[in-house]
This record gives C-alpha cells, structure tokens and sequence, in this order.
C-alpha cells in the first residue's frame, strides 16, 4: 500500500528501525529517534545498493517520490545513481571553491615567470587591493558582467581611469584562463569593453619651478603630520627624480655610499636596462638617516611598509603625502620628474640630453641605444650635487640666479 502524509506524520519510533514502503524501492525508515530518512533501493550490475535521498519532513512524500523517479531514469540510462550524487556533490563542491580569487592566484602562477619581478609584484598587488577584495570570495560562475563593472567602476571613481582599464584587461585573462581550465564558462570580462569612462592621457600633474620653497617650507614644517620614513622618501624623489616605483622597490645592496652610487638592476627599470643615479651630499645624509631608523628591522628594503614592514612602502604612500601637503592634482609622485627636468635645464643651464639621460628615457634613436647606462656620468655627478645644492638655497629663501650656474653652459 502506498504511504501517505498522513502515515508518513504518524509513524511512531520503535525499540528498532523499522520501515514502511511506497513501492518501486521507496521507503521510510524510522530510527528509534524518531527521524525518519527516505531510502531509495535499487540493483545496480546485480549488486543491491541503497540511495539516500532526504530526511523527512524537510523533503515531503512528493519529493522523495520525485528523487526516486529521477533515480529510476538515471538506472534506465545505465548509470548509477549514487555515482551521479556523489559526482554531482563534489561538482557543487569544488564550484563554491572555485572562486576567482583562486582561480585569479592559480593564473597569475602559470605566468608569472614571464614577467619581471618588478612587474608581477605590481600585477597581485593591483588585483589583491582592487579585485579579489571586492569579489575575490565570489564562485567563478556566480560572477555577472554588472558585478564586474561594478568593482572596475569603484577603480574608476578613484579618478585612476588608466589603472581600472588595465584591471579590466587583467580580469579578461583571468576569465580566459578559467575557460581553458574549465573553471569558467564564458568571459564576462571581454563584454565590459567600451563601459568605462574616456579619458585623455596627459602628463603627470607638476608644481612650477618658483612652488619648490613653498612645498619644502611645507615638507619641512610637517603640519600634515607625516612620518619621517614618508617625509624622507618625498624628498629624495625630488633628489634623485626616479620612477616612485624605481624607490619604493629600493633596496640597500644597490647603494655604494663611497662611490656616492645607486645602480638600479635592469628588471626594476622601465626600459629594462640598468640605471645609475649618482648621489650627492644631502641625498646620502639622509639615506643613512632612514638606514639608522630601520636598522632594528631585518629587512632588505630601504622604505619597508610600515605596518608590513617585510614588504616594501605601498605605491599611494608618497601620493598621499603630497595631498596631506595640500597639492592634491597639482602634483604627484611621478611630477618631480617633470620639475627636476625643467628646473635643472632652466634654472641651472643643463643640455636637455643630459637630463634626460639621468630621467633614463627611452633613446630616441638606435645612435642614442648604443650608449651604455654610464653616457654623461661625470656631467650628472655634478648635475645632481648642484640640483640638491640648489635646492638648498631655495629652501632657505635664496634667490638663485642663473649666472651662479653659468659655467655650466659650456658642458
């Protein structure tokens, strides 16, 4: 006879578990307990096998009749239903695992040797502050093209338009990977192309030449209240005029304070070539002011992280230095490049060539690529003494003429 709600409600618990059929190899099995679980008995190859199938009442007369139709079809195919389950719930397993966090680690893995140190620090930086924090914990598959958008836009909003599209291009190889690994169906990523905002790339915002007292008065009082490892690092970027990223990757076995030199190693250059800044005076001091300060701590980087301090100063460090200071959009870490070009070849008659060379651009021709990284070092030693020496002055309220430097004309 077949069960009913009714029975299924009233079945009372028994010294022993005891069970009561709804045919085709259905069945409530009652536990002295009380619970009360479905079973679904079949042959499967002439073994006799059980299949769980729910406990009531969370699955209903109707349901458990549902299941074990569905297993009968299953066994009219050929296949086991419990085999199914089991696969079935080790898929569902592993695709609440399969989340792009993971799926994103487990890409930049396979091709991170294909890459520059330098580079691939950048690349899970970028992703672990802007990506995975947002929808890092996320299935692979539960990810939709509004969602992505959503995390690329918060990117975007920052004003950092040329960092969200790179984000999205970064999440298109991602979702690539995740479909040639079959961990991921389609590339969500490729259909966000044209969504975000257009912009123009410009140069880097930079103060003028007659700013610099006002922003060392400003650097120097400290009323935003920064750290000396922050307020030290601000002022050997307009020192030394290198890439924030060439000095926040700094480490202290490229400096030689007898020879007054920072070799920089090619991976950590743009144009992947080796980089010699000399050093003057004031650079060193206050190179061994942060070396005496961070001594207590074991650690290879010039300018560790200060809550991390295995790891080196984070890229926004010195970009919010400058806006404590007051010069939010008027100038950042990169714009001391911009200043030390134009001061230097205006204010203390350097040839632009040999301003560039220390800003170690791009040669403009195949003549100018065959000159090792050493072209016009005896200029440039005393080039970046007199910039810090001018520097100096400035500071202290000097006006500086340009006939002080006028010797210099003839290099």
């Amino acid at each position: 006879m077949l069960l009913s709600e009714v029975k299924c409600k009233n079945a009372k618990p028994k010294e022993k578990a005891w069970k009561m059929s709804d045919g085709h190899g259905l069945y409530m099995e009652v536990q002295p307990s009380g619970s009360k679980y479905w079973r679904f008995k079949y042959r499967f190859l002439g073994k006799e096998k059980k299949l769980a199938i729910g406990v009531y009442p969370d699955t209903s007369l109707a349901m458990a009749r549902e299941k074990r139709d569905e297993a009968r079809r299953l066994l009219a195919m050929g296949k086991d239903p419990s085999k199914v389950k089991r696969e079935n719930k080790l898929k569902a397993l592993q695709e609440v695992e399969n989340t792009f966090e993971r799926l994103g680690r487990e890409w930049f893995e396979k091709n991170k040797a294909r890459w520059t140190p330098k580079h691939a620090q950048d690349i899970i930086y970028r992703l672990e502050k802007d990506v995975f924090k947002d929808i890092g914990k996320m299935p692979v598959r539960e990810i939709t093209p509004s969602r992505l958008l959503q995390t690329i836009r918060k990117i975007e909003a920052r004003g950092a338009h040329e960092l969200a599209r790179r984000s999205r291009g970064m999440c298109e190889q991602i979702f690539a990977y995740g479909i040639g690994t079959e961990k991921a169906d389609r590339n969500i990523a490729q259909d966000l192309r044209g969504t975000l905002e257009a912009f123009k790339r410009g140069h880097m915002p930079a103060i003028d030449t007659d700013e610099i007292p006002e922003f060392l008065d400003k650097l120097e009082t400290n009323s935003a209240r920064l750290y000396p490892q922050t307020i030290r690092a601000t002022k050997l970027l307009m020192l030394t005029f290198v890439r924030t990223s060439e000095l926040r990757h700094a480490k202290w076995e490229e400096f030689d304070f007898e020879r007054a030199v920072w070799e920089i190693p090619g991976e950590r250059m743009k144009m992947r070539k080796p980089h010699i800044v000399p050093l003057s005076t004031q650079t060193i001091a206050l190179l061994k002011q942060q070396q005496e300060e961070t001594k207590v701590i074991n650690t290879d980087w010039v300018f560790p992280n200060q809550v991390r301090p295995r790891t080196p100063m984070s890229e926004g460090t010195v970009l919010g230095a400058i806006k404590r200071l007051g010069y939010k959009g008027r100038m950042t870490g990169h714009g001391f490049r911009a200043l030390a070009m134009s001061t230097i070849k205006e204010r203390l008659g350097y040839r632009h060539e040999v301003v560039d060379r220390q800003l170690a651009h791009a040669p403009r021709n195949k003549i100018d690529a065959a000159y090792d990284r050493a072209k016009f070092l005896d200029e440039r030693k005393v080039m970046m003494q007199e910039w810090a020496d001018y520097l100096d002055r400035v500071a202290k309220g000097e006006v500086v003429e340009f006939s002080k430097y006028k010797k210099l004309s003839s290099h």
